[in-house]
């Protein structure tokens, strides 16, 4: 129990992120320095001006005191400020005419700072008391403008040190922000810091780091470049030869070896088919020709055009406004995989712009929940060998993606990978269906459906 309440006082002590900043670091390390230097300035002055107002104080005393003893030994009378054993002397000053010697000392009369100097007299003590008041209001005014001043130049210094490092920290957000756009897949991203570009001058670490940061972005083109251009090279170059190749399977006499032989030519045009299609989709060449569609006919017709016995669920119906062909390509996709490799029912429900896709079978490995599809990496199945080369997720990702729709993998909590798609509702002014036929009065709404086909 103490333990836990020990933790859970770390967790409330616990500084906020914004003091893991380095703005803040720097400005805690200038007030922290300007304070220790104006706190060891502001004791030598305070110490060394005290000490000369003092001695200044201590030569007057004791010339005052020796005027004072020539007039007690001249028998003339003492001044105001001369007595003989006054009881507000300091015991110290006391004991040393006793014994004959001279000294001074800082003390009070009256409840005022005096400069006390005494000397023996007669067995008793003769001392003079020079009021110290106006120097210690001297020195109580030098500490309060020491403090004033080393107030200001704290504040000033924090000032300049704040906007000086607030343009290395903005420089480093950037270069952070330009990190992440090329982590997420934006290689055209480039931080272009000014100093970064003049060879001929000096460059701080900062602009260092974006230096190496653009030739890494560069260099990451360039290389994610060539291998778009040979896979697409390779898949364009493969078409010729397998058209061929299908022709002649075509001319081979009825049998089963025919079949194998024009089973795997089929596959291999699939594979160079979507070969071409990723390469596109790497580019970022694919542009998506939006129009408005009713979302439940386009997902059952989607799902009726894979051939695999699939339940369609229209729970909400509602206008989308999307690319027909890439979105049932999406679905057919979704769903394929489904059966590939999960295991029946796969359902496909469609609840207002969202699309979800869930077989019952193993559900989706750890590695692509975290990473996100892999192209010629598979899920694993329900123990039937199957076909695929991995590419069927990565193809539906890459046309979501052009479609600029949201599309996440999850697992089930009762088992079974869960595909969902999110779509947008059609823009204003968009809310005409393709066929031309005009909307009804309440077409701005989306259409209840609990509709629930077997295809």
């Amino acid at each position: 129990m103490s333990a836990r309440t020990a933790r859970e006082g770390g967790r409330r002590l616990r500084l906020p992120s914004w003091t893991a900043t380095l703005q803040w670091k720097a400005a805690l390390f200038i007030v922290g320095m300007c304070c220790l230097l104006a706190a060891v300035l502001g004791v030598l002055v305070h110490v060394l001006v005290s000490r000369q107002t003092e001695d200044q104080a201590r030569d007057a005393a004791l010339d005052r005191l020796n005027s004072v003893v020539a007039s007690y030994v001249a028998g003339e009378p003492l001044g105001r400020d001369a007595r003989l054993d006054p009881p507000d002397l300091p015991p110290a000053l006391r004991a040393m005419a006793r014994r004959g010697e001279r000294g001074t000392q800082l003390g009070q009369r009256d409840g005022h700072p005096t400069m006390w100097a005494v000397a023996p007299a007669d067995g008793k003590a003769l001392a003079v008391g020079q009021d110290y008041s106006e120097r210690a209001d001297v020195i109580s005014d030098l500490d309060q403008t020491i403090v004033r001043s080393a107030a200001l130049a704290i504040t000033l210094t924090l000032f300049v040190g704040l906007f000086v490092t607030d343009g290395v920290t903005r420089r480093l957000h950037r270069t952070a922000q330009v990190a992440h756009r090329i982590s997420a897949g934006d290689l055209d991203a480039r931080v272009d810091d000014p100093r970064a570009r003049r060879p001929g001058h000096a460059r701080d670490e900062t602009a260092a780091v974006a230096a190496a940061l653009d030739a890494m972005a560069a260099s990451l083109q360039s290389k994610l470049h060539s291998e778009q251009r040979f896979t697409a090279d390779v898949a364009h170059e493969l078409r010729t030869p397998l058209t061929g190749l299908h022709a002649a399977a075509e001319l081979l006499p009825p049998g089963r070896p025919t079949e194998m032989v024009q089973e795997r030519v089929q596959a291999m045009r699939r594979l160079t088919e979507d070969l071409l299609e990723i390469s596109r989709l790497d580019a970022e060449v694919e542009r998506a020709d939006l129009d408005v569609h009713q979302l439940g006919p386009l997902a059952e017709r989607a799902v009726r055009a894979t051939a695999l016995a699939s339940e369609v669920r229209v729970v909400r119906d509602c206008q989308v406004e999307t690319d027909q062909r890439r979105l049932e390509r999406v679905l057919g996709n979704l769903v394929a995989n489904a059966h590939k490799h999960g295991r029946p029912p796969v359902i496909l429900t469609v609840d207002g712009p969202v699309i979800t896709v869930r077989d019952h079978g193993d559900g989706y490995p750890d590695e692509l929940l975290a990473e996100g599809p892999q192209r010629f990496r598979t899920r694993p199945g329900n123990g039937k060998k199957r076909g695929g080369h991995g590419l069927g997720l990565t193809i539906a990702e890459g046309q979501a993606r052009v479609l600029g729709t949201t599309l996440c993998f999850s697992n089930a909590p009762d088992g079974g990978a869960v595909a969902q798609l999110t779509l947008h509702p059609p823009a204003t002014g968009r809310r005409q269906p393709p066929d031309g036929t005009p909307p009804s009065e309440d077409s701005h709404t989306d259409t209840p459906r609990q509709d629930t086909d077997t295809l």
